[in-house]
């Protein structure tokens, strides 16, 4: 009997191995199977044991099913999360497979033969326990979208993670947008640097002006600008962590009568200052304002400025096509970034001057933002280990996920199951760094 049940067992187990090949030659190309290897739960190799730039690593015989069985954006992120695959190798090619998969989720009829493939895998809830864990990260948003108090509690969500781990992976001036890159080979900090300088420049600022920083994060762009360009520079944050971070740097560094940091939400700052600055930043803020309260957002902050002064406000913009309905929401949207919306550039530009404002120049920087993302990514992974001292594992995942996807999405390679980050409004632009 007992011979019986194991040769069964045995049995089972390739039948499993098959089946999984199986899915697996139907859902990637000879294209992909030339850049990408899967390991199996039990050390085997598909589709043979070539070595490839990166290795998909199959966790459990119930891993495919995990991953595609949802037919969702989320759902296969989720995966990656709960450690039913992880990635191994040359991770940036190993996220080319999205294409290919996308290519089979769209077309029904082998929509329906892959999902009765995956139908034949087992099912078990052998990751109960780290599913369960992952509702612990999961954002309690509640409120009227985009009021004072819920727009706090998203920033909140996603700035206080930890700044001990924003230092990993940021450059030493704390720096969360774009840089701006010389070559693609450019240290980091000397880009961000170029940036800040870039941003003061285009601002246009002069010794004794008062400059406001509207989501002013660790407050780099406040102490470059006081320190560079001799003006009195303010920053506003909804977290208390960077504005702690923030005031301490600027005390250490001897600026504290020329720079400072306060807690508070726009519309409470701003209303108070009517006519106050010589000009105002907004660097990726503008992105947590909503598309429909934009053309308020851009009237408090035009009453907040001198007249003749000067509006930079940066952001990701959307495409102006249409995204598929995606009722089940983004990744970023459950994990990353509650409530965050990207709109169209037209339609910023629309708010912008609907409250007053003439536009005087435009610029993409995509190219840039790619580069940024692929150091922050290096950088994240580098610090693994050191990660793991503030945060879990499948928190750490989320970042290292959402990084690589945004990579992705602004070098061109189009990810459309994770719809992370919005398109390059200007399709026909050439890359700034080769």
């Amino acid at each position: 009997m007992l011979r019986h049940d194991g040769m069964r067992a045995i049995a089972s187990e390739k039948t499993i191995e098959q089946r999984t090949r199986h899915v697996l030659t139907e859902i990637f190309s000879s294209q992909a199977r030339d850049k990408i290897a899967v390991r199996l739960w039990n050390g085997a190799t598909w589709p043979d044991e070539r070595p490839r730039a990166a290795v998909l690593a199959l966790k459990h015989p119930e891993a495919l099913g995990r991953m595609f069985m949802p037919g969702t954006e989320v759902g296969l992120a989720e995966a990656y999360l709960h450690n039913d695959f992880d990635i191994e190798g040359d991770i940036e090619a190993a996220f080319e497979i999205a294409d290919f998969l996308l290519a089979h989720l769209n077309d029904w009829k082998k929509k329906l033969k892959l999902v009765g493939l995956l139908v034949a895998l087992p099912d078990r809830e052998s990751s109960s326990t780290i599913r369960r864990a992952a509702m612990r990260i999961l954002p309690r948003i509640r409120g009227k979208p985009h009021s004072l108090e819920r727009d706090r509690r998203a920033v909140t969500f996603h700035y206080d993670v930890s700044n001990d781990f924003y230092c990993l992976w940021l450059d030493s001036r704390m720096v969360y947008s774009c840089a701006y890159f010389e070559s693609p080979d450019e240290d980091l900090g000397a880009a961000q640097e170029r940036k800040l300088d870039y941003l003061c420049r285009k601002l246009r600022l002069q010794p004794g002006q008062r400059l406001l920083d509207i989501g002013c994060g660790w407050g780099a762009l406040v102490l470059h600008a006081a320190k560079h360009f001799g003006v009195r520079a303010e920053g506003i944050t909804l977290s208390g962590p960077q504005a702690e971070w923030a005031c301490a740097r600027i005390t250490d560094v001897g600026l504290s009568n020329e720079a400072t940091i306060e807690l508070g939400d726009y519309r409470e700052i701003c209303a108070k200052k009517a006519e106050t600055y010589d000009a105002i930043a907004s660097v990726g803020m503008a992105e947590h304002v909503g598309h429909e309260r934009l053309p308020d957002y851009f009237a408090i902050v035009y009453r907040a400025l001198k007249p003749g002064g000067f509006l930079l406000n940066q952001a990701i913009g959307n495409s102006v096509v249409p995204r598929p309905d995606n009722r089940n929401g983004s990744f970023i949207d459950r994990y990353v970034f509650p409530d965050g919306d990207t709109p169209p550039l037209p339609i910023m530009l629309r708010g912008a001057e609907s409250a007053g404002f003439e536009v005087r120049d435009v610029e993409n920087l995509r190219e840039h933002y790619a580069l940024t993302l692929r150091h922050w990514l290096r950088r994240l992974e580098a610090n693994h280990a050191k990660a793991l001292s503030f945060m879990d594992e499948m928190t750490y995942r989320v970042w290292r996920f959402t990084l690589l996807a945004a990579h992705m999405d602004f070098v061109g390679r189009i990810l459309r199951f994770i719809k992370l980050c919005s398109r390059s409004w200007i399709r026909s632009l050439k890359p700034i760094c080769r």
